[in-house]
C-alpha cells in the first residue's frame, strides 16, 4: 500500500515538473519571439554601424591620401617678374615690359607711346636723347597679345640699345642667342628667333591686322623668307615678334629680327582654336573702333 502511494506521488511530481517546464518553455518561446525583431534590429544596427565606420574610415583615408598627394605635388609657382614694374610705372606710366637677351647688352624697359615718334628721340624718363628708347609700335597691342608685336630701338655706335640685333645676321651669333625673353607685369614671354636679315624700311613690316589665321600665317612666311638660315616655323603661328633697328648696308636700310613664342623647353607655341577666335574677335573690335573714329571725324 505504501509503495503504491509513493509511486502515485512520484508520478504526480513528474507531471507537475513537466507542466512547469512546458509553461517555462512556452513563456520563454513567446518572449524570444517577441524579442526577435529587437535582436534582428540590433544586429542590423551593428552591421550598419560597422559599415558606416568602415566607409567613414575609407573616406578619411581617401581624403587624407588625396590631401597628401596634393601636398606632395609640386605647386605651380606664381609668376613674379624679376623687374619692379610698380616702380618703373611710377617713373614712366608708358612702361609695358622689359626685354632681356642673355649675353648681350640688350636689357631695357619697353615703353609704348601714342605714336612712333616720341620715343624715337626721347629716353625712358622722357628726356630728349639721340639714343631714344626701346618701344613697342603704337598700333601693336600693349599687352603683347596681338598678332604682330613690333619693337624699335636705335643701332648705337657705343653698342647700346638694339646694336646687338644687327649681329643676328651672323648665323653663328643667331644660334648662340636664339632664345630670350620679354617680361611683363603678368608673365614671361619666352621667344625663339627664327629669321634675321636687312632690307628696305617697308611699311608691310608694321602690319598688325589680319583677316584670318591663314592670312597671318602667309604674312609670317613672307617676313621670314629672305633669311637664308631661317628656322622652320610651326603653323598656325600664335604671334610674331618683330625687332627693327637701323642698318647701313644700303640707303635707309633696316635690320629685322623675327621671333615666335616658345615654351620652357624651347618648343614653339602654336595658335589653338581658342586663341584664333580671340584674334578674330580682336580684329572685329579694332575694325569697329576704326569705323567709329572715321564716322566721328566725318561729322566734324
Amino acid at each position: 500500500m505504501e509503495d503504491s502511494k509513493k509511486s502515485g506521488r512520484d508520478t504526480l511530481w513528474k507531471i507537475l515538473v513537466c507542466v512547469a517546464l512546458l509553461v517555462f518553455l512556452v513563456s520563454g518561446g513567446l518572449t524570444l519571439r517577441s524579442n526577435i525583431p529587437i535582436i534582428v534590429s540590433s544586429v542590423e544596427d551593428e552591421r550598419l554601424a560597422r559599415e558606416a565606420a568602415q566607409t567613414t574610415q575609407e573616406t578619411i583615408t581617401i581624403e587624407e591620401t588625396e590631401k597628401q598627394e596634393l601636398e606632395t605635388e609640386p605647386e605651380k609657382e606664381e609668376y613674379q617678374s624679376p623687374y619692379d614694374f610698380d616702380t618703373l610705372k611710377k617713373e614712366n606710366p608708358d612702361t609695358i615690359g622689359w626685354i632681356h637677351i642673355p649675353d648681350t647688352k640688350i636689357s631695357y624697359p619697353i615703353v609704348q607711346g601714342t605714336d612712333n615718334d616720341f620715343y624715337l628721340k626721347h629716353d625712358f624718363n622722357g628726356e630728349a636723347s639721340v639714343a631714344g628708347s626701346i618701344y613697342l609700335d603704337y598700333e601693336s597691342e600693349g599687352d603683347f597679345e596681338g598678332r604682330n608685336n613690333i619693337l624699335y630701338g636705335h643701332n648705337m655706335k657705343n653698342g647700346s640699345m638694339f646694336k646687338d640685333i644687327v649681329r643676328y645676321k651672323d648665323p653663328s651669333y643667331f644660334k648662340e642667342h636664339q632664345y630670350f625673353s620679354i617680361y611683363t607685369p603678368e608673365r614671361e614671354i619666352r621667344l625663339k628667333a627664327v629669321s634675321c636679315y636687312y632690307g628696305e624700311a617697308k611699311p608691310i613690316v608694321r602690319k598688325t591686322r589680319f583677316k584670318s589665321q591663314e592670312a597671318f600665317d602667309e604674312f609670317v612666311k613672307e617676313m621670314i623668307a629672305p633669311c637664308s638660315y631661317a628656322e622652320t616655323v610651326e603653323y598656325p603661328v600664335k604671334a610674331l615678334y618683330t625687332f627693327v633697328t637701323c642698318s647701313y648696308e644700303i640707303n635707309d636700310a633696316r635690320t629685322f629680327l623675327f621671333a615666335v613664342e616658345a615654351d620652357e623647353q624651347g618648343n614653339e607655341i602654336t595658335a589653338d582654336e581658342e586663341y584664333q577666335q580671340k584674334m578674330t574677335d580682336l580684329m572685329i573690335k579694332k575694325a569697329e573702333e576704326a569705323e567709329a573714329v572715321s564716322k566721328e571725324a566725318g561729322k566734324k
